[in-house]
C-alpha cells in the first residue's frame, strides 16, 4: 500500500499499472518490492538468474536438516523461477549494460537518448555519496570488479539513476 500510494503521489500510476520489471540484482533489498507486482513481467540478466540459482543451491545443500532455512531458500528459488530472461535490446532505447561485481551477473539498463545516456546501474554506484567518493558498497560479491564496472558507468552515464539513492547529474560528464 505505501508503495502504491507514493508511486500515485510521484508518477500519477499505480502498481497495477506497470507491466515491466527489471531487477539488477537478485539481492534482497532489489527484490523488496516485488510484492504487489506479481501481475507485471519480471526480468533479470541471464548471467545473475544463473548466478543466484547456484548460489541458492549450494545453500540449500549446506542447510540439510534446516526446515526452516530451507523453507526460505526454497521460496527464494521459486521467485527465480518467476524471472525471465532478456535481449540485450529490452525494448527499444532500452539496452542490458553488464555491470559485475556487487553480485556475479549485475546489469544495468542504459537508455540513449539524442542528448544524454542515462543508466540505471543499481548497486554498483549506490548513492551520490558512493559516486562523489569513487568508492563501492563494501559487501559486495567482487570489490575489484564492482571497481571496474563503477568506472565504466561514470565513463558512460550523463544521468546516473543509483541503488539507493534519486536521479544523478554525473559531475564528471556535465
Amino acid at each position: 500500500q505505501v508503495l502504491d500510494a507514493r508511486l500515485q503521489e510521484r508518477w500519477g500510476m499505480r502498481l497495477s499499472e506497470i507491466t515491466h520489471v527489471f531487477l539488477t540484482s537478485f539481492d534482497p533489498d532489489r527484490r523488496r518490492a516485488l510484492d504487489g507486482l506479481e501481475h507485471a513481467t519480471w526480468y533479470m540478466h541471464e548471467p545473475e538468474i544463473d548466478a543466484a540459482a547456484s548460489a541458492i543451491s549450494e545453500e540449500l545443500y549446506r542447510a540439510e536438516g534446516d526446515e526452516e532455512l530451507s523453507q526460505i531458500l526454497e521460496h527464494h528459488k521459486d521467485l527465480l523461477l518467476s524471472f525471465s530472461v532478456s535481449g540485450d535490446n529490452m525494448f527499444d532505447g532500452v539496452d542490458l549494460f553488464p555491470i559485475p561485481g556487487y553480485t556475479p551477473g549485475s546489469c544495468g539498463l542504459l537508455l540513449p537518448t539524442p542528448t544524454q545516456t542515462i543508466l540505471i546501474c543499481g548497486d554498483t554506484i549506490a548513492t551520490q555519496e558512493h559516486l562523489t567518493k569513487g568508492v563501492v558498497l563494501s559487501n559486495a560479491a567482487n570489490i575489484e570488479l564492482t571497481q571496474e564496472s563503477f568506472k565504466e558507468c561514470v565513463e558512460i552515464a550523463d544521468i546516473i539513476i543509483p541503488g539507493r539513492d534519486n536521479v544523478l547529474r554525473n559531475p564528471i560528464r556535465s
